[in-house]
């Protein structure tokens, strides 16, 4: 499903283990190109939204271990993704993009830009990338406490793309905001039961797309660890961060309060930071916060295309 005008162009990048599935929207637009990196466990159908809203040509990946790119073997952290990305915008002809990261994405794409910092003209955090506030001294907070349903799924089965709705319908970051972006996006996550998978249940013949193993690797790199909060702060190229009030189960706060942004902006002086109000981690995305992003993403459009990259 896709605006009207809005080609969509499978992808194919060879990378280790495989090969990594994408989609490219407007291929032969002549806007700056942007590439798309969706959350922990999402799948790039999550950027058809923005896709619809650009005049640019839009690259969005399935990240390893997620959507179409599930079967890929490990490892599946943060600086492997980034590679992968780099693997996917060489094959798309990108040289040069403005990258938007969503959630566990933004931080991809932070790893890209400190690894690749020729590929990055410009980041778009779309809640995410800062590194995530630590639990409290003597615990540890498990993927459940953090995520929720949407790890709770993973190891589910489903009858049918009607049950597996259902589920969404009841998140309460989902189905108060249902629309047809939404339920394609669902739909798409949805794959037959592999054939020698583990899952606590067999009565049905589908499972959400995203490999738990792979989201729990990323989960535990997202408070900055193994050098992230180095790479962060090494950065250069302008940041926005766009940051939404409502957390992953539409409730308050967000995944940064107040005291924590400020201690990560006297580290970025580069950082923008705006607040897309009324939306919650996903809808800042898949909802009414996209125009958000499309309009941050026009915002530096015209910086990379003053300098000449």
């Amino acid at each position: 499903m896709s605006a009207p005008g809005t080609a969509e162009q499978p992808l194919r990048a060879p990378v280790d283990g495989g090969e990594l599935v994408a989609t490219v929207w407007r291929a032969d637009a002549s806007g700056t190109p942007v590439v798309a990196i969706h959350g922990i466990t999402a799948n790039h159908r999550s950027f058809s939204p923005l896709a619809a809203r650009l005049e640019s040509p839009l690259l969005a990946v399935d990240l390893r271990g997620r959507g179409g790119s599930r079967a890929l073997p490990g490892p599946y952290g943060l600086v492997q993704h980034a590679e992968d990305v780099a693997a996917a915008m060489r094959a798309a002809g990108i040289a040069r993009a403005i990258v938007v990261g969503h959630s566990m994405g933004a931080f991809v794409a932070v790893r890209l830009a400190s690894a690749h910092p020729e590929l990055v003209a410009s980041l778009v955090l779309v809640d995410g990338g800062l590194p995530l506030r630590p639990a409290p001294a003597g615990s540890e907070l498990s993927p459940e406490d953090v995520l929720g349903p949407a790890i709770e799924r993973l190891r589910m089965t489903f009858a049918s793309t009607d049950e597996y709705r259902a589920f969404w319908r009841q998140h309460p970051a989902f189905g108060p905001y249902w629309s047809a972006a939404i339920e394609e996006y669902v739909d798409y996550d949805l794959v037959p039961v592999d054939a020698h998978a583990e899952v606590e249940s067999a009565t049905g013949a589908l499972r959400p797309s995203a490999n738990p193993d792979a989201v729990v690797a990323n989960l535990v790199e997202l408070d900055g660890r193994g050098g992230y909060a180095d790479a962060l702060v090494g950065l250069t190229m302008p940041m926005l961060l766009l940051r939404s009030p409502r957390g992953l189960f539409d409730d308050s706060p967000g995944l940064y309060d107040d005291e924590w942004l400020a201690t990560w902006r006297s580290r970025l002086p580069q950082l923008e930071v705006g607040d897309v109000e009324n939306t919650n981690h996903y809808t800042i995305l898949m909802g009414s916060g996209v125009d958000d992003v499309a309009a941050a993403v026009a915002r530096l459009a015209p910086v990379e295309q003053r300098e000449g990259r």
